[in-house]
């Protein structure tokens, strides 16, 4: 359903170290890069990138969405920890500690927001 993401970035270079980090428990990987954007795509595909930190087209301050949130799918618990602590170490925030979610525990997630105070999700359904 989805073609590409977008979230906007007043740094790229910056939001390169933190995503290249962040990304990389996921399997994505740096597929692309110049002074506007940054590109993502899967480890195995990297000419399937989805996943991309801009600058915005009409030059004005990025901002982050109030209720916006990217959710990417991970394939393990062990992925979404990785995510978690490299986003942190690289200068994320904390906006939801890895765990299982909902009650019931179906799925584990983890929540952090970027540089720019966008919120990223790194996903696993019915974790095991």
């Amino acid at each position: 359903m989805l073609a590409y993401i977008m979230v906007g970035t007043n740094n790229v270079k910056r939001a390169a170290k933190f995503y290249d980090a962040a990304l990389a428990p996921l399997g994505l990987v740096q597929t692309g890069m110049d002074t506007r954007y940054v590109g993502y795509g899967p480890k195995n595909a990297p000419a399937k990138s989805q996943f991309y930190v801009t600058k915005p087209y009409n030059k004005k301050t990025a901002t982050f969405g109030n209720g916006t949130m990217i959710a990417l799918a991970a394939k393990s618990k062990k992925a979404v920890d990785g995510f978690y602590a490299a986003a942190l170490a690289n200068g994320g925030t904390n906006e939801g500690k890895p765990g299982p979610r909902p009650a019931d525990g179906t799925n584990y997630t983890a929540y952090v927001r970027d540089l720019d105070g966008n919120k990223i999700c790194a996903y696993c359904a019915k974790a095991k």
